[in-house]
């Protein structure tokens, strides 16, 4: 495991603080890479979930939140949870995927056509197989929110056919799979880290990138890029998650507490993302972005098939198989 250096210093120190001292209050340091913004979905699920401990135990819990990459990108925060000096994070699926690749699962392009078909895998025995695979890494994951489906900006053109995106440079996740899936597109995909997306679209190294609505909005990226096409390629699942650590310091009914919380926030933060998506979309079109949808998906899905055979082994057949039938249901 590489050395953490811009954060572990702080939080250790913190952490042997924090346990050289007797408190009435159970302390949970919770990081994310995006904005502390009302509509952004990784918010969301962190005040939902502090919001959700309080009420099922007042007082206990003393939940403090890091957001903006304060902690370093996910891989750090990632670490972090690992080693136990950070509790607790909001972290996109394909970054949890930098520990175990089943997580790319939900990466693979236009899998689920619509929240409630991921939901009802993300929930199930898919979801739960995913999740315990992070228990031997030392993270427990309490379940899965919503980013919502990932849609494509930029300053070239808007996409309305898989020809359009040729040549576009486009920023994606820093993931094989992601990069893959933009090159069968017929796009130039760049991998960058998110705290670097912004200035590169600002300043013209990249063309643009794919991502969620609320994000899209939460960021300001209307201010920096023309077009939205509403491509709905990836859903994206962010994965609520704890140190297993720091769980397993509590007590086990504080433990149940703790899962309980997660399950309600979960639950109240996709209905309050799914609300808040026509909003946005309105205030993404005030804002001067000019929104286009997508006629023919199929001719998307056909352009990116070769990617479910490419990454079958890697993400696992059984899983894969599991969840289309699922699907197909």
């Amino acid at each position: 495991m590489r050395y953490i250096s811009s954060f572990t210093t702080v939080l250790l120190a913190g952490a042997l603080t924090v346990s050289a001292q007797t408190q009435a209050a159970t302390t949970l340091r919770l990081g994310w890479t995006t904005a502390d913004s009302k509509v952004d979905p990784y918010a969301i699920t962190a005040h939902y979930f502090a919001e959700e401990l309080e009420k099922a135990a007042p007082g206990e819990f003393d939940v403090q939140f890091f957001p903006n990459h304060q902690l370093g990108d996910d891989t750090e925060m990632l670490q972090g949870m690992q080693l136990g000096i950070l509790d607790a994070a909001v972290i996109t699926g394909t970054q949890i995927s930098t520990i175990d690749t089943s997580f790319q699962l939900n990466d693979l392009p236009f899998l689920y056509a619509s929240s409630e078909q991921a939901h009802a895998v993300l929930d199930g025995d898919v979801g739960q197989t995913l999740m315990q695979r992070l228990e031997p890494e030392g993270i427990i994951g309490l379940g899965f929110a919503e980013a919502g489906f990932r849609n494509t900006i930029n300053n070239v053109r808007p996409i309305v056919s898989p020809e359009d995106f040729d040549g576009i440079k486009m920023r994606v996740q820093p993931s094989d799979l992601f990069l893959a899936s933009f090159r069968a597109l017929g796009a130039n995909p760049a991998p960058l880290a998110w705290s670097e997306a912004f200035t590169a679209v600002q300043q013209g190294t990249v063309d643009g990138l794919e991502i969620p609505l609320p994000v899209i909005y939460a960021n300001k990226y209307p201010e920096v890029t023309q077009y939205l096409s509403l491509t709905r390629h990836t859903y994206n699942a962010l994965g609520l998650l704890i140190s297993k650590q720091a769980l397993e310091r509590l007590p086990t009914d504080m433990q149940a507490v703790v899962h309980e919380a997660a399950d309600k926030a979960i639950e109240r933060q996709r209905q309050t993302v799914a609300a808040n998506d026509e909003t946005i979309l309105a205030q993404i079109e005030d804002m001067g972005m000019k929104v286009n949808e997508i006629d023919d998906v199929s001719a998307f899905r056909k352009q990116v098939s070769p990617v479910y055979d490419e990454y079958r082994d890697q993400i696992g057949g059984e899983l894969i198989d599991k969840a289309l039938e699922q699907l197909s249901e």
